[in-house]
């Protein structure tokens, strides 16, 4: 995108919010929630607790939807951030824009998928770079910039209607493949972690040290139906920038909020012959935590858009500003509790021993805010 476009696409508070939502999990929410519930033991902060788990094979926790979440909210903010270029050239949607600019955008999609598949192997080790076999190729933000490139070429040469024939396609085809083809050693259909299909392909195909040994999440095949989840969070961001007096703002986000319940229930449905798994991106965990990701976004829109209740949000904006970045210093390349035990263990050390863990978990969140406020206020934003 040309940074001087004079046309300046309306921004969503909403999805900002949203992305610091999901991202404050990751960064240290999980660990403030895991030692309150052992300090306190109170049912609802240890049922929490319990939600900040990946499961271990099939169902679903709350963890196991921040991902998915993440990767909905990048396909929902890529209609807002073409907007500019489509109105500039009077065309009504990004399939008829100029093959020129299509290829000025595909390559500025290409670049940023690469950054992104090359940070999440910095993320996974690779500056410590200990042999070619001992790498991890697959990421999570190799993930988030692969699925994310295809459903955009999707969104830029299709009409609505085209968009939602390949999110069927994607899924339907998902499932027929892990059900139908067999695997050397285990037949078809098999959804265990070394019988899967998914899985076989990953020790074929992917390079390197795969997450499991004979698996992994971010693998090859499964990122086919993580492109049903970038395209359903376009759907979202084309529906909310639709401008029509008969669609109101309240409105959308009613119809919002239905279409999550209603993707939720076709998913617990599926759920029956393909059951809900993240390690796999089953079809049944696109539509359920797509129906979620529905969900949240409805009820952030209503409340922030619609509504006019900002203010809470701003530290959640703050986050999603840079959500990047401190996802990756949070995964290790700045040892935040070094700098928070410095700050702050002096005081930490007065208290008592069942509250000390709740204390440096607080710590390292302040000192994250710190971080992320001086970004925010001096306009620094890791940009990819």
């Amino acid at each position: 995108m040309n940074v001087n476009d004079t046309v300046k696409p309306k921004r969503l508070l909403s999805l900002d919010a949203l992305r610091g939502f999901d991202m404050f999990w990751i960064m240290s929410g999980e660990t403030v929630v895991h030692t309150l519930a052992k300090a306190t033991n109170w049912p609802l902060v240890v049922w929490m607790s319990g939600q900040l788990h990946h499961t271990e094979w099939n169902g679903i926790t709350f963890y196991d939807m921040i991902f998915p979440l993440f990767l909905f909210i990048a396909g929902a903010a890529m209609p807002y951030s073409m907007q500019s270029r489509i109105t500039q050239l009077g065309v009504s949607n990004a399939s008829q824009l100029p093959k020129l600019i299509k290829r000025q955008i595909y390559r500025n999609m290409l670049r940023r998928a690469l950054t992104l598949v090359l940070l999440g192997m910095v993320v996974n080790g690779l500056l410590k770079f200990n042999g070619y076999e001992h790498t991890r190729f697959a990421s999570v933000l190799g993930r988030i910039g692969l699925a994310w490139f295809f459903a955009g070429l999707i969104y830029l040469n299709n009409s609505v209607k085209g968009q939602v024939v390949w999110f069927a396609v994607l899924l339907l085809g998902y499932w027929a493949a892990m059900m139908l083809i067999p695997v050397p050693g285990y037949g078809a259909g098999v959804l265990t972690m070394d019988g899967s299909l998914e899985s076989y392909i990953d020790r074929l195909l992917l390079p390197g040290r795969l997450h499991d040994e004979v698996h992994d999440p971010e693998g090859i095949l499964s990122t086919i139906p993580a492109i049903g989840t970038a395209l359903l969070g376009m759907f979202a961001g084309q529906f909310l920038k639709y401008d029509s007096v008969n669609w109101s703002m309240l409105k959308k986000g009613g119809y919002l909020l239905l279409a999550g319940i209603l993707l939720i229930a076709l998913g617990t449905l599926w759920n029956l012959s393909f059951p809900i798994n993240k390690r796999l991106w089953t079809s049944s965990f696109v539509l359920y935590v797509g129906g979620f990701s529905l969900v949240f976004l409805a009820i952030f829109y209503l409340i922030i858009d619609v509504a006019g209740y900002r203010k809470w949000a701003f530290p959640f904006v703050i986050i999603g500003a840079n959500s990047i970045l401190i996802y990756m210093a949070s995964e290790g390349l700045i040892d935040f509790g070094h700098i928070a035990d410095y700050l702050f263990g002096g005081l930490i050390q007065f208290v008592s021993s069942g509250w000390m863990a709740v204390c440096k978990a607080v710590a390292v969140t302040v000192v994250q805010f710190m971080l992320l406020y001086f970004l925010y206020r001096h306009k620094i934003f890791l940009k990819i």
